[in-house]
């Protein structure tokens, strides 16, 4: 005798891997591919496969594009998870930046300080090791995001926003000019600090071409930045953030304390800044005041708006996708574009045009992001209610169910239907049907 097995039964089982390690382990599996791609793989190939990958996703803009990561998933949990809109976040990036120059250069000559540096014990200056300086550069940013917020956080949307962009304004000023407070050289103005002293790793220095190296420890920092964020989601803080997100008013009926949570959140953006900091001053070998301008923040801004706000996968997402656009893609798309076709066109100039037309297209048609977090997405997706709902005239709409064949065979024959709001019937009826 056959027996029919269900489809569902006869489906192969496929591997199990629980919902909430999909993207983790996507990531981390990326991540390994990359590595074993420019340690092993690029340096065998031939001279036309190394140039393309140069040309193209050259490691340093992998590099680069990762602490860009790091910065944007810090805005994520201001704007995405406790709905701060902030658009001076750059502040933080310049203050772990120069955090970075002051504890790991020649630059205060005036003292010797050497705690496990990458410098030579002769050096003059303050030299210690970039993992106690990432530390101190996430503390140091986490105390200003307190002193920044503290008078900022009482504001809301609009008002909020542009307090932010003037901070955010105010510090890469102070140090553009900081080379003569009251007689002393705080940032050295203009010419920034340069060089930073190299990554040591024991005895081991990593060099101004180790990037394979720095590209291990950068996804080292991503990953710590990324589990931090979902631990804090998932806990009673990031829970906390989300009503505040939500609905501020209700949020305080409910007993959540609105400034410390909010003070909250923006020292553990900062604190996400400051690591981004150290990380790019180590980078680019120096901290300069003019690559941090306002249209730092607004690229990070961009970065969470195209991965999709709350969503820390979405947000990494778009950071690497608008960080390899813009440090590579539209440049090698100009070249090759210009040489095609034998025109002069700038690609590169249009960098920000290209941003604010993709804001604009995500805005109208996807405003959740690419991967929009699931609570953003239902509430975005939520069904408008009409005009008769919103003054209560549903209740006095026929009950489609009620029209259905089925269902009044399924009554007594001579008893009518009454339904609640739901559509199931009773069978208790008032002598009418509804």
């Amino acid at each position: 005798m056959a027996v029919d097995v269900p489809a569902k039964a006869r489906r192969m089982p496929g591997l199990a891997i629980p919902h909430r390690m999909r993207w983790p382990l996507g990531y981390s599996a990326a991540a390994v591919l990359v590595f074993l791609a420019y340690y092993y793989m690029i340096p065998n190939l031939g001279p036309g496969g190394q140039t393309f990958f140069r040309e193209w996703l050259p490691l340093t803009s992998v590099n680069e594009a990762l602490v860009w990561v790091i910065c944007a998933l810090g805005l994520n949990i201001v704007v995405g998870y406790a709905g701060l809109l902030d658009l001076g976040f750059v502040a933080f990036w310049a203050l772990g930046g120069y955090t970075a120059g002051w504890l790991m250069s020649g630059f205060f000559y005036q003292v010797d300080i050497h705690l496990f540096g990458g410098a030579l014990g002769t050096a003059p200056g303050i030299h210690i090791s970039f993992w106690l300086v990432l530390l101190i550069g996430a503390g140091f940013c986490a105390v200003w995001g307190v002193i920044i917020g503290a008078p900022t956080l009482r504001l809301k949307s609009d008002y909020l926003a542009l307090v932010t962009l003037g901070f955010g304004e105010i510090i890469p000023q102070v140090f553009t000019n900081g080379d003569n407070v009251f007689g002393f050289n705080l940032t050295n103005g203009t010419k920034g600090i340069t060089p930073v002293d190299p990554i040591a790793i024991g005895s081991f220095k990593l060099g101004p071409f180790d990037l394979v190296y720095k590209y291990v420890i950068f996804v080292l920092i991503v990953v710590v930045v990324v589990f931090i964020s979902l631990r804090l989601r998932e806990g009673r803080l990031g829970r906390a953030w989300l009503a505040i997100r939500e609905d501020e008013l209700a949020a305080s009926m409910m007993g959540v304390p609105l400034m410390r949570t909010k003070l909250s959140a923006y020292a553990v953006g900062a604190v996400a800044g400051g690591l981004a900091g150290v990380a790019f001053a180590t980078h680019v070998g120096g901290v300069l005041p003019d690559r941090f301008n306002f249209s730092i923040s607004i690229t990070l801004l961009a970065m969470v708006v195209l991965g999709g706000m709350g969503n820390v996968w979405g947000v990494m997402l778009g950071a690497l996708v608008l960080a390899w656009v813009n440090s590579t893609g539209l440049p090698q798309f100009g070249t090759s574009f210009n040489e095609q076709f034998g025109t002069d066109i700038n690609f590169p100039s249009y960098n920000y045009l290209l941003f604010g037309g993709i804001l604009v297209l995500m805005m109208l048609f996807r405003r959740e992001g690419i991967l929009p977090e699931s609570r953003t997405r239902l509430v975005l997706h939520e069904p408008s209610r009409t005009d008769m709902e919103s003054l209560g005239a549903d209740m006095e709409a026929p009950a489609p169910e009620l029209d259905e064949e089925p269902l009044l065979k399924t009554t007594a024959a001579d008893e009518p239907v009454i339904t609640d709001e739901t559509g199931t019937g009773t069978g208790m009826g008032m002598g009418e049907k509804v």
